[in-house]
């Protein structure tokens, strides 16, 4: 009977431990898919044809400062009135 017991007990924290060891490296975790992959050389005339062909990555637009005007500007108004 004592037997009985103790192999329970041993049984049970033994399943406990696992669990933890599990929660911890993720394995109860819905595995992430993994991505197929294309063979080589497919990959290989795709890319050297589209680098010939690319557009350049759009740069983010300049921000617009005020414009002043110069002095040229400001003596050619003067001069016109």
């Amino acid at each position: 009977m004592a037997a009985g017991v103790l192999e329970d007990l041993v049984e049970s924290v033994v399943d406990s431990a696992l669990n933890e060891i599990l929660k911890k490296f993720g394995g109860t975790k819905r595995r992430s898919r993994r991505r197929k992959t294309r063979s080589t050389t497919s990959r290989r005339k795709t890319t050297r044809s589209r680098r010939k062909t690319a557009k350049p990555a759009r740069k983010p637009a300049k921000r617009q400062t005020s414009r002043k005007r110069t002095t040229r500007t400001r003596s050619k108004t003067r001069r016109k009135s």
